[in-house]
Protein backbone atom coordinates (compact mmCIF):
# COMPACT_ATOMS: atom_id res chain seq x y z
CA UNK A 1 0.00 0.00 0.00
CA UNK A 2 1.33 3.32 -1.31
CA UNK A 3 1.12 5.93 2.30
CA UNK A 4 1.86 9.62 1.87
CA UNK A 5 1.68 12.57 4.02
CA UNK A 6 0.24 15.07 1.70
CA UNK A 7 -3.63 16.18 2.70
CA UNK A 8 -4.26 18.55 5.11
CA UNK A 9 -7.79 18.61 7.12
CA UNK A 10 -10.46 17.60 4.74
CA UNK A 11 -8.38 15.95 2.36
CA UNK A 12 -7.28 19.63 1.00
CA UNK A 13 -3.88 19.39 -0.46
CA UNK A 14 -2.24 22.87 0.83
CA UNK A 15 -2.58 25.52 3.82
CA UNK A 16 -1.88 29.27 4.31
CA UNK A 17 -0.72 30.65 7.23
CA UNK A 18 0.17 34.46 7.77
CA UNK A 19 2.35 35.54 10.62
CA UNK A 20 2.76 39.28 11.95
CA UNK A 21 4.81 40.81 14.58
CA UNK A 22 4.64 43.46 17.36
CA UNK A 23 1.01 44.18 17.87
CA UNK A 24 0.66 48.10 16.65
CA UNK A 25 -2.35 49.58 16.03
CA UNK A 26 -2.32 48.76 12.62
CA UNK A 27 -2.75 45.36 13.31
CA UNK A 28 -6.56 46.41 13.39
CA UNK A 29 -6.66 47.35 9.81
CA UNK A 30 -4.97 44.06 8.75
CA UNK A 31 -6.82 41.95 10.38
CA UNK A 32 -9.96 43.31 9.30
CA UNK A 33 -8.65 42.62 5.84
CA UNK A 34 -7.78 38.72 6.94
CA UNK A 35 -11.53 38.39 8.07
CA UNK A 36 -12.90 39.97 4.72
CA UNK A 37 -11.33 37.29 3.00
CA UNK A 38 -11.81 34.50 5.23
CA UNK A 39 -7.41 34.68 5.96
CA UNK A 40 -6.25 32.65 9.33
CA UNK A 41 -3.06 34.60 10.74
CA UNK A 42 -1.34 34.94 14.25
CA UNK A 43 -0.26 37.48 16.09
CA UNK A 44 3.33 37.58 17.98
CA UNK A 45 2.59 40.49 20.77
CA UNK A 46 4.60 41.89 23.55
CA UNK A 47 2.59 42.15 26.46
CA UNK A 48 5.10 44.91 27.88
CA UNK A 49 4.06 47.04 25.25
CA UNK A 50 0.10 46.77 25.22
CA UNK A 51 -1.56 50.05 26.06
CA UNK A 52 1.55 52.27 25.29
CA UNK A 53 1.33 54.72 22.51
CA UNK A 54 1.05 53.47 18.82
CA UNK A 55 -0.08 49.44 20.71
CA UNK A 56 -2.90 47.77 20.48
CA UNK A 57 -4.20 47.47 24.06
CA UNK A 58 -4.59 45.28 26.32
CA UNK A 59 -8.75 45.22 26.58
CA UNK A 60 -9.27 44.63 22.92
CA UNK A 61 -7.19 42.35 22.56
CA UNK A 62 -9.53 39.19 22.87
CA UNK A 63 -11.65 40.62 20.47
CA UNK A 64 -9.69 41.79 17.74
CA UNK A 65 -7.51 38.77 17.21
CA UNK A 66 -10.59 35.88 17.82
CA UNK A 67 -10.57 33.53 15.31
CA UNK A 68 -6.74 34.05 14.73
CA UNK A 69 -4.17 33.40 17.51
CA UNK A 70 -2.29 35.21 19.74
CA UNK A 71 0.96 33.81 20.06
CA UNK A 72 4.45 34.82 22.29
CA UNK A 73 6.96 37.69 21.19
CA UNK A 74 8.74 38.26 24.45
CA UNK A 75 7.62 40.78 27.16
CA UNK A 76 9.65 43.80 25.97
CA UNK A 77 11.29 42.53 23.08
CA UNK A 78 14.70 42.33 23.63
CA UNK A 79 17.94 40.55 21.80
CA UNK A 80 18.03 37.09 23.56
CA UNK A 81 21.12 36.54 22.88
CA UNK A 82 22.07 39.22 25.38
CA UNK A 83 20.70 38.67 28.36
CA UNK A 84 21.03 36.11 30.99
CA UNK A 85 19.17 32.49 30.30
CA UNK A 86 16.92 33.42 33.60
CA UNK A 87 16.00 36.60 31.88
CA UNK A 88 14.83 34.58 28.67
CA UNK A 89 12.57 32.77 30.57
CA UNK A 90 11.08 35.88 32.27
CA UNK A 91 10.55 37.43 29.03
CA UNK A 92 8.87 33.94 27.60
CA UNK A 93 7.05 33.08 30.31
CA UNK A 94 5.78 36.52 31.90
CA UNK A 95 4.61 36.98 28.03
CA UNK A 96 2.84 33.99 27.88
CA UNK A 97 1.28 34.14 31.19
CA UNK A 98 -0.24 37.89 30.59
CA UNK A 99 -1.35 36.73 26.98
CA UNK A 100 -3.08 33.62 28.15
CA UNK A 101 -4.80 36.10 30.66
CA UNK A 102 -6.48 37.88 27.76
CA UNK A 103 -7.56 35.46 25.32
CA UNK A 104 -8.39 32.62 27.40
CA UNK A 105 -6.10 29.82 25.85
CA UNK A 106 -3.28 28.30 26.20
CA UNK A 107 -0.46 30.32 24.15
CA UNK A 108 2.46 28.20 22.69
CA UNK A 109 3.56 29.80 19.80
CA UNK A 110 6.37 32.30 19.27
CA UNK A 111 8.57 34.42 17.15
CA UNK A 112 12.07 35.33 18.01
CA UNK A 113 12.43 39.35 18.72
CA UNK A 114 14.53 40.86 15.45
CA UNK A 115 14.65 37.10 14.56
CA UNK A 116 17.89 36.45 17.10
CA UNK A 117 18.61 33.09 18.20
CA UNK A 118 21.29 30.12 18.87
CA UNK A 119 21.58 26.95 19.90
CA UNK A 120 20.71 27.66 23.78
CA UNK A 121 17.73 29.66 23.02
CA UNK A 122 16.25 27.22 20.86
CA UNK A 123 16.88 24.32 23.65
CA UNK A 124 15.08 26.27 26.51
CA UNK A 125 12.15 26.75 24.90
CA UNK A 126 9.85 23.62 25.00
CA UNK A 127 10.71 23.37 28.18
CA UNK A 128 9.20 26.53 28.52
CA UNK A 129 5.95 25.41 26.85
CA UNK A 130 6.70 27.02 23.64
CA UNK A 131 5.94 24.21 20.40
CA UNK A 132 6.99 26.73 17.73
CA UNK A 133 8.92 29.75 16.48
CA UNK A 134 9.30 31.79 13.45
CA UNK A 135 12.77 32.93 12.59
CA UNK A 136 12.58 36.21 10.11
CA UNK A 137 14.46 33.90 7.34
CA UNK A 138 12.88 32.89 4.46
CA UNK A 139 13.17 30.54 1.71
CA UNK A 140 10.71 31.13 -1.00
CA UNK A 141 9.62 27.78 -0.65
CA UNK A 142 6.07 25.58 0.13
CA UNK A 143 7.74 23.53 2.77
CA UNK A 144 7.02 21.62 6.51
CA UNK A 145 10.08 22.48 8.56
CA UNK A 146 11.48 19.36 10.12
CA UNK A 147 11.79 21.60 13.22
CA UNK A 148 9.63 23.54 14.07
CA UNK A 149 11.78 25.57 17.03
CA UNK A 150 13.16 27.55 14.00
CA UNK A 151 10.54 27.60 11.30
CA UNK A 152 11.45 29.92 8.61
CA UNK A 153 8.85 31.06 6.49
CA UNK A 154 8.03 31.57 2.74
CA UNK A 155 8.42 35.08 2.02
CA UNK A 156 8.22 38.92 3.73
CA UNK A 157 5.35 40.39 2.59
CA UNK A 158 7.84 42.81 0.82
CA UNK A 159 9.17 40.45 -1.31
CA UNK A 160 7.03 39.36 -4.24
CA UNK A 161 4.32 38.49 -2.35
CA UNK A 162 1.81 38.23 -5.60
CA UNK A 163 3.70 36.41 -7.62
CA UNK A 164 4.82 34.37 -4.91
CA UNK A 165 1.31 33.47 -4.59
CA UNK A 166 0.59 32.99 -8.03
CA UNK A 167 3.23 29.98 -7.87
CA UNK A 168 1.71 28.44 -4.97
CA UNK A 169 -1.99 28.70 -6.67
CA UNK A 170 -0.30 26.50 -9.56
CA UNK A 171 2.28 24.74 -7.44
CA UNK A 172 1.59 21.04 -8.41
CA UNK A 173 4.43 18.77 -6.66
CA UNK A 174 3.31 15.79 -5.65
CA UNK A 175 3.69 13.80 -2.36
CA UNK A 176 4.66 16.00 0.04
CA UNK A 177 2.62 19.02 2.34
CA UNK A 178 2.56 22.26 0.62
CA UNK A 179 2.44 25.39 2.73
CA UNK A 180 2.71 28.74 2.43
CA UNK A 181 3.88 31.29 4.84
CA UNK A 182 3.81 35.11 5.08
CA UNK A 183 5.32 36.89 8.30
CA UNK A 184 5.73 40.60 8.34
CA UNK A 185 5.07 43.71 10.49
CA UNK A 186 1.37 45.38 10.09
CA UNK A 187 3.22 49.00 10.45
CA UNK A 188 5.00 48.10 7.31
CA UNK A 189 2.31 48.65 5.48
CA UNK A 190 1.00 51.98 6.35
CA UNK A 191 4.63 53.15 6.15
CA UNK A 192 5.04 51.67 2.52
CA UNK A 193 2.11 53.00 1.86
CA UNK A 194 0.79 49.34 0.45
CA UNK A 195 -1.87 48.25 1.56
CA UNK A 196 -3.03 47.52 -1.45
CA UNK A 197 -0.75 44.24 -1.73
CA UNK A 198 -2.09 42.33 1.11
CA UNK A 199 -5.22 43.04 -0.29
CA UNK A 200 -4.54 42.06 -3.56
CA UNK A 201 -3.09 39.00 -1.95
CA UNK A 202 -6.01 38.29 0.20
CA UNK A 203 -8.38 38.44 -2.66
CA UNK A 204 -6.45 36.04 -4.81
CA UNK A 205 -6.15 33.80 -2.09
CA UNK A 206 -9.75 33.72 -0.81
CA UNK A 207 -11.94 30.50 -1.33
CA UNK A 208 -10.03 28.04 -2.88
CA UNK A 209 -11.47 24.46 -1.99
CA UNK A 210 -8.24 22.75 -1.93
CA UNK A 211 -6.49 25.25 0.74
CA UNK A 212 -6.67 25.04 4.12
CA UNK A 213 -6.66 28.49 6.07
CA UNK A 214 -5.11 28.01 8.79
CA UNK A 215 -3.16 29.62 12.26
CA UNK A 216 0.78 28.93 13.07
CA UNK A 217 -0.33 26.84 15.82
CA UNK A 218 -3.13 24.79 14.10
CA UNK A 219 -0.66 23.92 11.63
CA UNK A 220 1.73 22.74 13.83
CA UNK A 221 -0.50 20.55 15.94
CA UNK A 222 -1.64 19.16 12.90
CA UNK A 223 1.43 17.88 10.93
CA UNK A 224 2.62 16.61 15.08
CA UNK A 225 -0.85 14.30 14.99
CA UNK A 226 0.43 13.77 11.53
CA UNK A 227 3.62 12.12 12.10
CA UNK A 228 2.39 10.46 15.62
CA UNK A 229 0.28 8.01 13.10
CA UNK A 230 1.39 4.36 14.08
CA UNK A 231 1.27 1.80 11.28
CA UNK A 232 0.94 -2.11 11.43
CA UNK A 233 3.81 -3.38 10.10
CA UNK A 234 2.33 -4.22 6.46
CA UNK A 235 0.61 -1.14 6.71
CA UNK A 236 -2.23 -1.60 6.26
CA UNK A 237 -3.57 -0.50 9.94
CA UNK A 238 -3.10 2.79 11.21
CA UNK A 239 -3.57 4.25 14.70
CA UNK A 240 -3.94 7.85 15.67
CA UNK A 241 -3.19 8.24 19.20
CA UNK A 242 -3.52 12.04 18.93
CA UNK A 243 -7.05 13.67 19.57
CA UNK A 244 -6.94 15.57 16.27
CA UNK A 245 -8.52 13.66 13.02
CA UNK A 246 -5.82 13.83 10.65
CA UNK A 247 -6.24 12.89 6.37
CA UNK A 248 -3.74 10.46 4.76
CA UNK A 249 -3.37 9.52 1.54
CA UNK A 250 -3.35 5.78 0.93
CA UNK A 251 -3.52 4.33 -3.05
CA UNK A 252 -4.22 7.91 -3.88
CA UNK A 253 -7.79 8.16 -2.12
CA UNK A 254 -7.74 10.34 1.01
CA UNK A 255 -8.48 8.62 4.05
CA UNK A 256 -9.53 10.67 7.35
CA UNK A 257 -8.12 9.03 11.02
CA UNK A 258 -10.41 9.99 13.87
CA UNK A 259 -8.13 11.05 17.26
CA UNK A 260 -8.49 7.70 19.06
CA UNK A 261 -9.19 5.49 15.95
CA UNK A 262 -7.94 2.50 14.38
CA UNK A 263 -8.27 1.93 10.55
CA UNK A 264 -7.96 -0.70 8.56
CA UNK A 265 -6.67 0.59 4.84
CA UNK A 266 -8.05 -2.44 2.98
Amino acid sequence: MNIKFDLFPGGKKKALTMSYDDGQIFDRELVAIFNRYGIKATFHLNSGKLDEEGFVSSREVADLYRGHEVAVHTRTHPFLDCIPNEAVVEEIVDDRKHLESLVGYPVKGMSYPFGVYNDKIVNMLSGLGIEYSRTVITHHDFYIPENFLTWNATCHHDDDLIETGRRFLNYEYDGKLKLMYVWGHSFEFDRNDNWNVIEEFCSMMAGHDEIWYATNISIVRYVKALRALEFSANGDIVYNPSAISVCINADNKAVEIEGGQIVRLR
